[in-house]
C-alpha cells in the first residue's frame, strides 16, 4: 500500500509550484480567465505568516494546499488557498487529510478564524466543505478579493 505523506515545502520548489500550477490550471479551464491568480502571491505563501504543504504518495505529487494571511494582523485569520488533488486520487481521502494538516498547522501558527472560497462549478468542493463542517457566508473580510460569483466559507478554529 502506498504511503501518504503532507510535507511542509518552500512555495519556490518544483513540487509546491507543480502543485500551484496544476490548481490554477483547472481552475482556468472551468472558469476562463485569470481568477484570483493576480491577487495571490507567492510570497504570502510562505512562513512566517503562510505556508504550503504537498502531498505525495510515495514520492508521486498527489496534492497541496496553501495558507496565507489576510486581515489585519490582530484579527488572526487566514485564508485557505489552492487545495487540489490529483484527478486519479479524488475521493481516497487525501484532500480531507491535507485540510486537516493546514488546520493544525493555522492553530499552530495561532491563527483563530479561516476562510475560503470555491466556486459553483466546483460542486464536489462545495459538498466536501459542507461535510467537514466549513459554514457559509456572505461577506468576506474587508480588502481580501474574492471572485465576484464565488461561494465563500468559515470555520473558527
Amino acid at each position: 500500500m502506498p504511503e501518504l505523506t503532507i510535507t511542509q515545502d518552500p512555495i519556490d520548489t518544483h513540487g509546491a509550484l507543480s502543485v500551484l500550477h496544476a490548481a490554477t490550471d483547472e481552475l482556468t479551464q472551468r472558469y476562463g480567465g485569470t481568477g484570483d491568480s493576480e491577487h495571490l502571491h507567492l510570497e504570502e505563501l510562505r512562513p512566517p505568516l503562510g505556508l504550503f504543504l504537498v502531498a505525495r504518495l510515495d514520492t508521486h505529487l498527489a496534492g497541496g494546499v496553501g495558507l496565507r494571511a489576510i486581515g489585519q494582523p490582530s484579527d488572526r485569520w487566514a485564508e485557505i488557498k489552492r487545495l487540489w488533488v490529483r484527478v486519479d486520487l479524488r475521493r481516497s481521502g487525501i484532500a480531507a487529510r491535507l485540510m486537516d494538516e493546514v488546520t493544525a498547522r493555522a492553530k499552530e501558527l495561532g491563527y483563530v478564524r479561516l476562510y475560503l472560497e470555491t466556486g459553483p462549478r466546483q460542486p464536489e468542493a462545495i459538498a466536501f466543505y459542507e461535510k467537514f463542517g466549513w459554514l457559509p457566508l456572505i461577506d468576506y473580510p474587508e480588502g481580501v478579493f474574492v471572485h465576484p460569483h464565488s461561494l465563500r466559507f468559515t470555520r473558527t478554529l
